[in-house]
């Protein structure tokens, strides 16, 4: 994975230097013009290493230091400071910076002191996560507050035998999170078994929950295990549990209650041994409080309770998960894709996805299905999103390939201030590829 280096002056011409350098080296670079605005972006996305001058206009680099590491202390800093500022630079280290660089900056010197920075932010990382262990939030997607709060919840939660209850609007992820937490646990070497309490009938959903024996029902040919016993040791997963009937809720508790189950048809109890996750979009203590749900059974899955954000609650993933789709789906069919256009991606941070991160997945799916370039455009997005804002200078209809593509890299280096390396990063390319298409387009003067 490419490291994310936060580089914070208020020099323009130094920052400019620093991007280009740091983007050479294979490093992805955000910036920040004072350390107010430091502090904000190392609130809004995670970072490796944050490289910051100390001499700027409103919050200088020391105070924006203490805020960085009251917010994350395992961030690694590095101080730039110039010959003088020695005092400056003890400070700084006082305060928590990992070390202090000399301006002007040597570069093999700040070469090394990112390498000892990502080394240092590794080791800390491998400290919090058990030794050997993969980190059962890997496939979540998402740099937000809302997602690293979410992902610090599930780490803390996931090696404990409580029962959780996962809250959140359809299409969110809520499934995911029930996959991390059974991947952090202990148990995660036996079955995670889901149930989508949803899907079936009354009498079908509590045959498939607890199994029935031969002649059980009408069609019950054979004796049949249910879904506790086959996730016995493991973990059951209990999705869209606002929907299960009130006498179904009941045997459900008592199963939960005495960990044992019975088939359909049999007198015999069999004992179980397995951790309860539920999920639900409804609103469980409404429910409760109107009668269509058992209070007692709600504080039996209640014990912790995990709110997965709706994707307009975390826009800044946005970007994220849409490259992330147009990789997958792009492999699946055999297909090459650059990135999506500017506007397209001004579309998408413009709109509000009621079916959240499923509605995003099957809207990049159908464009790279449609789309016959290299880039996703406005055409390739469903009618409906392509009224989410009114166009702004949106690209004329009949436009050559190669028009558009100059376009698109155009507004691009317009957008994100002439920056090559953000430009190449929003375009899906290398610095390289994109320095050659300017040249060709005549936009690299």
């Amino acid at each position: 994975m490419t490291a994310r280096i936060l580089v914070v002056d208020d020099d323009r011409a130094h920052m400019t230097m620093l991007v280009a350098m740091l983007g050479s080296w294979g490093y992805e670079v955000d910036t920040a013009d004072d350390g107010a605005m430091a502090v904000a972006r190392v609130r809004e996305r995670a970072y490796d290493v944050v490289l910051t001058d100390v001499r700027m206009a409103e919050v200088d680099g020391i105070e924006a230091l203490r805020r960085i590491k009251s917010y994350n202390p395992y961030l690694p800093v590095l101080i730039m400071t110039a010959y003088s500022s020695v005092d400056v630079a003890v400070q700084a280290l006082k305060a928590g910076a990992l070390d202090y660089l000399h301006k002007p900056l040597d570069f093999e010197e700040l070469r090394l002191g990112l390498a000892r920075a990502l080394e240092q932010g590794m080791a800390h990382r491998s400290a919090q996560a058990p030794s050997g262990e993969a980190d059962p939030v890997s496939e979540m997607i998402g740099d937000s507050l809302p997602m690293r709060e979410l992902a610090a919840m599930i780490r803390a939660v996931a090696p404990s035998e409580a029962s959780v209850l996962i809250l959140g609007e359809s299409g969110t992820g809520k499934e995911l999170v029930a996959k991390a937490l059974h991947e952090g646990s202990p148990r995660k070497a036996r079955q995670l078994v889901t149930v989508n309490c949803a899907a079936l009938a009354e009498n079908l959903l509590e045959s498939e929950l607890f199994g029935h024996e031969k002649g059980a029902y009408t069609g019950a040919q054979r004796q049949r295990d249910g879904r506790f016993v086959q996730a016995d040791g493991g973990t059951l997963f209990l999705d869209e549990i606002g929907e299960m009937a009130p006498a179904l809720q009941a045997k459900l508790l008592r199963a939960l209650q005495q960990g044992e189950v019975q088939r359909l048809g049999s007198d015999r109890s069999i004992r179980v041994d397995v951790r309860v996750l539920a999920a639900t979009n409804r609103d469980l203590e409404a429910e409760v409080r109107d009668g269509g749900f058992r209070e007692d059974l709600y504080y039996r899955l209640n014990v912790i309770a995990l709110r997965v954000p709706a994707l307009r609650e975390r826009p800044e993933d946005i970007p994220l998960l849409a490259r992330h789709f147009l990789h997958r789906f792009a492999q699946r069919n055999r297909k090459t894709y650059r990135g999506f256009t500017p506007r397209v991606m001004d579309l998408m941070l413009h709109y509000d996805w009621p079916g959240n991160v499923r509605e995003l997945e099957n809207v990049v799916e159908r464009a790279v299905i449609l789309s016959p370039g290299e880039f996703v455009t406005e055409n390739d997005l469903p009618a409906n999103m392509r009224g989410a804002e009114k166009p702004v200078n949106g690209p004329a209809v009949g436009l050559s390939l190669e028009d558009a593509e100059r376009e698109a890299i155009a507004r691009t280096l317009e957008q994100v201030g002439n920056n090559k390396s953000e430009a190449a990063r929003v375009l899906g390319v290398t610095r390289v590829t994109l320095r050659n298409k300017m040249k060709k387009f005549g936009l690299d003067s």
